[in-house]
C-alpha cells in the first residue's frame, strides 16, 4: 500500500496514526502542499479533490478522506479496534472525531488560509482566522470527553477519537493557541504520546519533514 501525504497535514497525521496503531507499514509518498504537489496532474487522477491523505491500495483501488479510510483500516484489520462495539459509544467517538475532522480542521487549512489572503487579508488576520476555529472546536471537544475518566478521550484505550485530537493539537499550537485551557484534551493526548504508534507519526519524524 501506498500513503500519499504530506508530512505538516494533520489529515495524513491521523491516518498515520492510525496504521501505526494496526501495525501496518507502507510507503509514504510525499506531495508538497505549498508547491501546489497536490494539484499535479498525476495526483488529481488518483484523488480529483486535489488532498492528502490518499490511500493506495496494492490492487490499485484508491481510498480517499481520512475517515473515510481509517474506518476502512479498523473494518479490514480489526485489532486493535477504533471504534467501540456498543452503538451509543460509537456514535460518541464518530461526533467527536467529526468535531474534528469535518467542522474544525477543513475551514483553518491551508486552502482556506489561502483564500482568506486572496481576499485581501493579510497574514495576521488569517492566522487569528485559524486560531479561533481551533479554539471553538477544541472547546467542544474538552466538553465532549469531560465526564469520561480515561485516560484517552472515550475510555482506557486510544479511538479514533483520540488518532483525530493529536493532530488537531498540534495545529492549535502552530496557529499559537494556549492549548492549557484544554485540561481534559491534554491528558488524553499525553496518554496518546506514551504509545510509539503516536510518537511515529508526528510531522518532525517523517521523511518529508522540512
Amino acid at each position: 500500500m501506498k500513503l500519499h501525504g504530506y508530512f505538516r497535514s494533520s489529515a495524513a497525521w491521523r491516518v498515520r496514526i492510525a496504521l501505526n496503531l494496526k501495525g501496518i507499514a507502507v510507503e509514504h509518498v510525499s506531495h508538497h502542499l505549498r508547491h501546489g504537489g497536490q494539484r499535479e496532474p498525476a495526483y488529481l487522477a488518483l484523488n480529483p479533490q486535489g488532498l492528502v491523505p490518499t490511500l493506495e491500495l496494492d490492487d490499485g483501488t484508491v481510498l480517499t478522506q481520512s475517515l473515510a479510510i481509517i474506518e476502512w483500516l479498523d473494518e479490514t484489520h480489526p485489532e486493535p479496534a477504533l471504534l467501540p462495539k456498543a452503538p451509543l459509544a460509537r456514535a460518541k467517538v464518530r461526533a467527536f472525531a467529526q468535531a474534528i475532522a469535518c467542522d474544525t480542521h477543513p475551514v483553518q487549512n491551508l486552502k482556506v488560509l489561502n483564500r482568506l489572503r486572496e481576499l485581501g487579508h493579510d497574514g495576521d488576520v488569517a492566522l487569528a482566522w485559524a486560531a479561533s476555529v481551533n479554539v471553538d472546536g477544541l472547546s467542544a471537544c474538552e466538553q465532549l470527553a469531560a465526564n469520561n475518566p480515561g485516560p484517552f478521550c472515550f475510555g482506557a484505550e486510544p479511538s479514533l477519537a483520540d488518532v483525530c485530537l493529536v493532530p488537531q493539537l498540534g495545529n492549535a499550537r502552530r496557529f499559537k493557541v494556549d492549548v492549557a485551557q484544554f485540561p481534559r484534551l491534554l491528558r488524553a493526548e499525553a496518554a496518546a504520546m506514551e504509545r510509539a504508534a503516536f510518537r511515529d507519526a508526528t510531522p518532525d519524524r517523517q521523511a518529508d519533514a522540512e
